[in-house]
């Protein structure tokens, strides 16, 4: 949930630099960021960058999750998607994304993230040209759900999903988009573009 949080507007790289020092110092866990000042958290995740911001954002959730869920994640996932959702996205600096984020990897809902990666791929595969994240979500939920793998949840389906579109971004369909060696294309619309 944290790592959530810190992937903000930041590469992978700052935020593992981030996360190694939070852990090094014993801090990694939301009732050392409930207790820790302010100042110390924006010290020891400064390599995100935007470290005021998220010092802030980060003592928020770890605020309503200790005070509402007694930091307890098993409790938590006893709850509905959608009442969780909602409160997650009523935190200041919790986006759609990162509600997600949460819900899906650290809570194990049935919710499917979509980011820049997965726009990207959608318009220029001719699948949509839609920046809607709300319409993006619907359309990859009910088309995952259709399919069954013996000892796979929907759950698992979502993760597995947004994986590969995040390795497929990073390596292949980037702004400047590599399309020499990539897995699709030969079904991509937009080669190039």
């Amino acid at each position: 949930m944290i790592g959530a949080i810190l992937t903000q507007q930041a590469s992978w790289k700052n935020v593992e630099k981030a996360i190694n020092n939070l852990r090094k110092g014993g801090y990694l866990s939301s009732f050392s960021i409930y207790k820790m000042p302010v100042e110390q958290l924006k010290q020891i995740i400064k390599p995100v960058g935007f470290y005021n911001m998220k010092a802030k954002r980060l003592k928020e959730f770890t605020n309503y999750f200790i005070e509402k869920y007694n930091g307890n994640i098993s409790y938590m996932k006893r709850f509905e998607t959608e009442k969780l959702r909602e409160e997650l996205l009523a935190l200041n600096g919790i986006g759609k994304e990162t509600a997600d984020s949460i819900l899906l990897y650290a809570l194990d809902k049935e919710t499917f993230v979509v980011d820049a990666y997965t726009i990207r791929m959608l318009n220029r595969l001719g699948i949509s040209d839609s920046k809607d994240y709300e319409e993006i979500k619907k359309l990859f939920e009910s088309s995952l759900k259709k399919y069954k793998f013996d000892g796979y949840s929907t759950v698992d389906i979502f993760k597995e999903m947004h994986a590969l579109i995040v390795e497929l971004g990073k390596q292949y369909c980037k702004k400047t988009p590599y399309c020499t060696d990539c897995p699709l294309s030969e079904i991509c619309e937009k080669k190039g573009v």
